[in-house]
């Protein structure tokens, strides 16, 4: 396989060798290798990524990890220190160039600012007790605890209030006109637009069905394996499921709630784009030269499975060890040949890097601007945050009709029996502190009053209840075609 088609850079190409014997180290694949602009390594720095505090975690924290890293190092080069020497100033200067300088063409948000702050501080707390390296990076202890009960911090040079730029939402109405025209290439008539050049549609459409309907993560979701979606049963309306262990968030599994209207698009889809993806796949032989595949042989209790590895042994794991990398180097065998268990594919058939979505999103996001949408765009994580919206609103509105001819006295102790809307909302998005779910993703419910919601009781329907309440808060967006009318 030659890794260095399609790449001009004359240090990829001298060291083509070393990413060939790369590319057969499964273990290591997708974990970053930092250059200066010269093209020489700091091994120091490139120590970091196999270090005990994330050598362990998936190729998208590191991705994440060494694109905050590499723009913060990029920055010290051409500011003039090293990054074992830099000081307070530089981290001054640092935000003025990521932010505000006119001459930077790729300034970013408030939200993007602070994250790349979070992630070189997490660096420079190992270097720090690895070489004695002082942390240019300022924290100041803030209210409140994290996740994990540590105390909050927020860097020093962080911007205020970046929540009201970065956090958005659909409502019910927005969000079907973002997946019907951004994700699936309909028209703003609702028809299919011949002159559409996608081809995953039917795939697209589903995925962010799965997204809003679930409340899981854009990883969570996109490592989900056909064995563990349920079967459809017309019957029922929502299905109860399990998050694996090693792809949820915080390592931690939990139950999630799948509505029947979110499963079967995803079913439609194993039958049809994804079904010809595979038989394109198969029949040019890709599967059998999957590197480091293994091969589901039997489907055991207690979520757990027996593997074929590629010297021909069995192993018998847990659905819940299995990372993410790991399950979409799983195959398993159809009287066709071969197929990837993981539920989502790419158009060539191989199995989907959930990081990949994101560009899906940005495509979408082109494609309503082209439309005449200017403005109205999403992304994976604001459908996470829209389905927060949807069930708080649905939770409001039952909770306070249910308490409505209750005592104050009553209404305290209904709520410390049977828990509040937050608590419902918290479940439901697997947050373990509850300041998570309040602060980061229903903030327009935090000026609204229980009287507003009682106002729009009669509307009925949650999807019309939602658009009349949030029709004046910028930040959720609706239907812009129904809004113009």
């Amino acid at each position: 396989m030659d890794l260095t088609r399609g790449y001009g850079d004359p240090v990829v190409s001298r060291h083509a060798d070393v990413l060939e014997r790369a590319a057969t180290r499964t273990g290591r694949q997708g974990r970053p290798f930092l250059l200066d602009p010269l093209g020489a390594p700091d091994l120091r720095v490139n120590r970091w990524f196999e270090s005990d505090e994330v050598g362990g975690l998936e190729p998208a924290t590191w991705r994440k990890y060494a694109y905050s890293l590499a723009v913060w190092l990029s920055f010290l080069w051409a500011y003039g220190q090293s990054w074992d020497n830099a000081d307070h100033e530089a981290e001054k200067a640092f935000k003025v160039w990521r932010m505000l300088d006119e001459r930077n063409d790729q300034l970013v948000a408030p939200g993007t600012y602070g994250d790349n702050l979070t992630n070189v501080k997490l660096f420079y707390h190992w270097a720090g007790n690895e070489y004695g390296v002082r942390n240019p990076i300022r924290f100041r202890r803030t209210r409140g605890k994290r996740w994990d009960g540590s105390q909050a911090e927020k860097a020093v040079t962080a911007p205020k209030a970046t929540r009201d730029r970065d956090v958005k939402w659909f409502d019910p109405a927005g969000y079907e006109r973002y997946r019907d025209c951004g994700l699936m290439g309909f028209t703003l008539d609702g028809d299919e637009d011949l002159s559409w050049r996608g081809r995953n549609g039917q795939r697209n459409g589903a995925f962010a069905d799965g997204l809003y309907g679930s409340g899981l993560r854009l990883e969570e979701w996109g490592s989900v394996l056909l064995i563990e979606l349920p079967p459809d049963d017309p019957g029922r309306s929502f299905y109860t499921c399990h998050l694996a262990e090693q792809t949820a968030k915080g390592k931690s599994s939990r139950r999630y709630w799948m509505p029947r209207r979110a499963l079967l698009p995803a079913l439609n889809y194993c039958e049809g784009e994804r079904a010809s993806a595979v038989r394109r796949a198969q029949a040019e032989g890709r599967y059998e030269r999957m590197a480091g595949a293994r091969v589901l042989t039997r489907v055991l209790a207690r979520r757990r499975v027996v593997l074929r590895e590629a010297d021909g042994s069995l192993t018998e794991v847990s659905l819940d060890a299995l990372r993410p990398a790991a399950r979409r180097r799983i195959l398993r065998e159809t009287p066709e040949g071969l197929e990837p268990l993981v539920l989502w594919l790419n158009e060539d058939g191989l199995p989907r890097d959930p990081h990949g979505w994101e560009h899906t999103f940005k495509e979408a996001n082109a494609r309503l601007a082209r439309l005449g949408l200017m403005g109205f765009a999403g992304a994976p994580h604001m459908l996470r945050h829209s389905f927060a919206l949807r069930w708080f609103s649905v939770g409001r509105l039952l909770y306070d009709r249910t308490l409505a001819h209750l005592t104050p006295e009553e209404t305290r102790d209904f709520r410390h029996e049977f828990g509040s809307a937050w608590d419902l909302v918290q479940m439901l998005l697997g947050h373990a502190d509850q300041r998570t779910t309040k602060e980061t993703y229903l903030e327009p419910f935090e000026a609204l009053e229980v009287e507003m919601l009682l106002m729009h009781a009669d509307v009925g329907a949650i999807p019309d209840l939602m658009s009349a309440v949030f029709a004046g808060d910028r930040r959720v967006q609706g239907d812009p075609l129904a809004v113009g009318r």
